[in-house]
Formats: structure tokens, sequence, C-alpha cells
């Protein structure tokens, strides 16, 4: 094999996490050459365990991927620990992508699939970093029932967090939803009437530090006022969406509430011929097994692609 063969692929995946390995998965079963760039930093890192995957319920996000890595291999697929720094779209229309790798190494495509996710950005108060994906949770889907019946906090990001403080109560009923730096008044009457209705206390004030002790957390301290004593605290980080490589090449963004994520079909295909996108790299609120599917969907549809694009080539379309 050249040294030009050797960096050549059928389809480069960005992104090692769920989403960029089924796409590897479905790909290296169909016998095209494939290689994955993962950076190691996947999203769910700081959580212990990961719900809500049938048949994985429970199970460790590295005992996960790991799991990944071991079936792509055992097809050919290839992975390098790097970072995708710079893509390019080859000058002849349609055949394919260069992308430039951090440790400096160049590869070509002929589909590349972005499947980097987010970076999740909590906000600056003191503590809550260090408790994120232990007693300092986003999400209730993927967290609550382990930690039922305690009491609960919600610190307010934006308006929205009152839907956040609403949807924990399904999970304990001793709920306080601290504003921060969110006015009351941005609070509508639709918010009051249900977040009375639900039982939720509303603290306003902002908010300095969350409360540690004996390696856990034990409560809420306002700038200006009392540490309320709570054992969970809900928040709802800004998402970072890794979308650089996908507006390099053109692809069109949508704006949503989460961020500007790409405007693809039911596929994954966004609006640059060749260019896919799944997991969270197409959207915020796609759990584990979303990402998965996500990746099978748009590696089933790259091979058909492929196949049909080397068919008509052969007849001279």
């Amino acid at each position: 094999m050249t040294e030009s063969s050797e960096n050549t692929y059928e389809v480069v995946i960005v992104g090692g996490g769920a989403a960029g390995l089924s796409a590897a998965l479905v790909l290296g079963r169909a016998r095209r050459r494939t290689l994955v760039v993962d950076m190691g930093e996947p999203r769910n890192a700081p959580a212990a365990h990961m719900q809500g995957y049938l048949s994985r319920d429970g199970m460790p996000p590295a005992e996960f991927l790991a799991a990944g890595r071991e079936e792509i291999a055992r097809y050919g697929v290839e992975l390098v620990r790097d970072r995708a720094v710079d893509a390019t779209v080859d000058a002849a229309p349609g055949t394919g992508f260069t992308v430039l790798l951090e440790s400096g190494r160049t590869v070509r495509a002929r589909h590349l699939v972005v499947a980097a996710g987010l970076k999740d950005e909590l906000p600056p108060v003191a503590g809550l970093a260090e408790r994120f994906g232990r007693d300092v949770l986003h999400c209730p889907y993927c967290h609550g029932w382990e930690v039922r019946d305690r009491a609960f906090g919600v610190l307010a990001t934006t308006p929205m967090s009152v839907h956040q403080a609403l949807m924990v109560t399904q999970w304990s009923k001793d709920v306080t939803l601290f504003l921060h730096k969110i006015a009351e008044d941005r609070l509508t009457d639709d918010d009051t009437r249900r977040l009375a209705a639900a039982g939720v206390r509303v603290v306003p004030g902002e908010v300095a530090e969350v409360v540690v002790a004996g390696d856990r957390l034990t409560g809420v301290a306002l700038v200006d006022g009392p540490a309320y004593d709570r054992e969970v605290l809900f928040v709802a980080p800004r998402a970072v969406p890794r979308t650089d490589l996908l507006t390099r090449l053109g692809a069109e963004l949508r704006e949503t509430p989460f961020g500007a994520y790409p405007v693809i079909d039911e596929r994954g295909l966004t609006t640059v011929p060749g260019l896919w996108a799944a997991g969270n790299a197409s959207g915020f609120a796609e759990q584990v097994v979303n990402a998965a599917s996500r990746g099978y969907r748009a590696g089933a549809a790259i091979n058909g692609e492929l196949l049909f694009a080397d068919l008509d080539a052969a007849v001279g379309v």
C-alpha cells in the first residue's frame, strides 16, 4: 500500500462516541475503508453510568466506548487518537474531502461524517464543575431514578429552567428553583402557576457556591443570603456545538434555543454533498441511544451513496 493510499479512505468519521462508532460499525460491516478520528473527549465522561439504553442500562460510558472500539476493529475500521483541525472540499465536485489532523497527518475521504458532539459549559458557580456528573446533574432521564426522592435544587440559567424544575418533580416532590441571575419578573404567569401547582419553591438571588461536606453536596449558598439544604442540584449547561469543520466546509446552520446546528435531512446529510452530521453534532438532545441510531442511519445511507455512485460511474452516467 502506498503512502497516498494509506491516507485515502472511503469514509472518515470525526468523533468516536456513540454516533461515530455506530456509523463506523455499519460501514466496516459493509466492507468500506473507514477511519475514525477520536479526540478522546466524550461529553458523558463525568458520568459514572449511562441509563436508558436498552440492554446497556447502568453501563459505565468508558466501558461502552471500549466495547464499541473492539467491535469496529473486527471489521477493519481504523481508529486514531487525534483531532481534526481543518478540512476542505476537494476541487473536483463530488470527489470528497481533505482533512488535516492535529498530528500533521492529512487524510482524504469520499464522504466525511462529523460526529464530534458538543461541549457543556457550566455557570461559573464555585464548586459546580467539580460535582458535575455526580450530584450536580443536567438530565433527569439520565440520572433521575438514581437520585429519586432526595432534596433537589435547580439552578436557573435561562427562563427555560422553569421547564427543568417542573420536569424533575417526577423524581422528587422536594424541589427548589434557585433563580440565580434570572429576574423574578422574567417568569410568566403560566410559569408561576405551574411552579405553585407542582409544589416547587422559588428562591430569588444569585447563587455563590454549592456546599460540600464529606464528598457530597449538602447545600446551595446565596451571595447575599442563607444556604439551603439540598442533596442534588440540576443545571442546564450551555451547549457549545463543535461545528467548526461543518462551517468551514460550507454547511448551512439553523439557529435553535440551544445553539446553531447543521441543516440535515432525515439521514444526516448536510447541505454539502458527502458531508454528514450525527449525534450531538446534529442536535442538542441526542442521548446515547439516539446518537447510536443516528450514526447507524448515516452509515447505511453512506454505503448506499457510495455503491450507486460507483455503479453510475461504471456505466458512464
